[in-house]
């Protein structure tokens, strides 16, 4: 490998949490590579992430699943010309994109019959079940590893806000009536993954009644494309005021300075509960269909709450039995948890 690279390509993960919980990989290689342009590359959605970021001196947006997209792409990182690409998806596409755009030298995991387009990377440990789980943040870092760069101490996830992006908030704040020394508590009760990962709304709704009677508190719907009809549910249900975000559109870099002024997140296992790690926001995970392996770090200040069973994790996107994996965390189990969580948090 190029020993200082003119030009480094990051392709980004594709789904939010993978992207928080990356951020150390972009850290580690702007401080091995501080003379170097470094491109972030990442699909259109999820770039209001890694925006405000002290990593990147590009970012580049693509939109690679449709033919066009993906030999757009292909022609953009022509134009780029990368000395080096680090590919974090373990897709064949990523790598084909990388390959087909020319970048000279192409690191990361040696899986999906992608080895033959990229000049070395680390191999993940199998067992007799598969690839085994390990934390995605150490996962990552280990294509860091494997280049032999200097890894930092440090290897928590980190997010930025901009101050137009603080003040935006601000003003969203206000025109819900949200004073700035008021208690605010966050409920994200979607997943773009699938059903499987989601409590059900009445759940939410019951929650949200439980710390209203606990706390002079405010409720926050954070309600992302395709989750209208879970918000609708549990505004129709539930008696305690709950703004309800979704008619404002929050896109996710807005939602990064919504969560960060949160004093608790509840969510399910879903992208945002990365956010509340990287702002060091206490958070309360309701986790069913997928294995806690893969998200069990920097954990200081998060509640997992999980129910074993004989089908678990079975990273299904809708549940084919009776969906006991959620159903059996109750609100009450998740109010006492929450209240639990706050507690520990404020001794330490």
């Amino acid at each position: 490998m190029q020993q200082q690279p003119r030009t480094l390509l990051v392709h980004c993960p594709n789904w939010v949490g993978d992207v928080v919980m990356a951020t150390p990989v972009f850290h580690c290689l702007r401080l091995n590579y501080p003379d170097a342009k470094i491109i972030g590359v990442i699909i259109n959605y999820v770039r209001g992430v890694i925006e405000d970021g002290p990593w990147f001196d590009q970012i580049l947006g693509c939109a690679d699943k449709t033919a066009m997209g993906f030999f757009k792409l292909v022609q953009n990182i022509r134009d780029l010309n990368p000395d080096i690409a680090i590919v974090l998806p373990s897709s064949f596409r990523s790598t084909l994109a990388l390959w087909l755009g020319g970048a000279n030298e192409i690191y990361g995991y040696r899986r999906n019959y992608r080895s033959s387009l990229m000049n070395g990377g680390p191999k993940p440990i199998y067992t007799e079940n598969g690839i085994l789980p390990i934390p995605m943040v150490d996962y990552y870092m280990e294509i860091c590893r494997w280049l032999r760069l200097e890894i930092p101490d440090v290897k928590k996830p980190r997010l930025f806000l901009s101050n137009a992006l603080e003040e935006k908030g601000n003003q969203f704040l206000d025109a819900h009536g949200i004073k700035s020394d008021e208690m605010i508590i966050g409920l994200n009760p979607g997943a773009k993954f699938g059903s499987s990962k989601c409590w059900p709304p009445e759940y939410f709704a019951k929650l949200a009644e439980l710390f209203i009677n606990r706390w002079k508190c405010r409720i926050l719907l954070f309600v992302g494309p395709g989750e209208d009809k879970i918000a609708q549910s549990i505004m129709q249900i539930s008696k305690a005021n709950i703004i309800n975000t979704g008619p404002d559109k929050v896109n996710l870099a807005l939602l990064k300075y919504l969560i960060r002024r949160c004093r608790l997140l509840i969510t399910n296992d879903t992208g945002p509960r990365h956010y509340a790690v990287a702002f060091n926001v206490p958070v309360v995970v309701i986790m069913g269909p997928t294995d806690p392996r893969y998200t069990a770090a920097n954990l200081e200040k998060t509640l997992v709450l999980r129910q074993e069973l004989e089908c678990s994790p079975c990273h299904k996107k809708q549940c084919p039995r009776d969906h006991e994996c959620m159903s059996m965390i109750s609100p009450e189990i998740v109010f006492e948890g929450s209240e639990n969580l706050l507690e520990n948090v404020s001794k330490k």
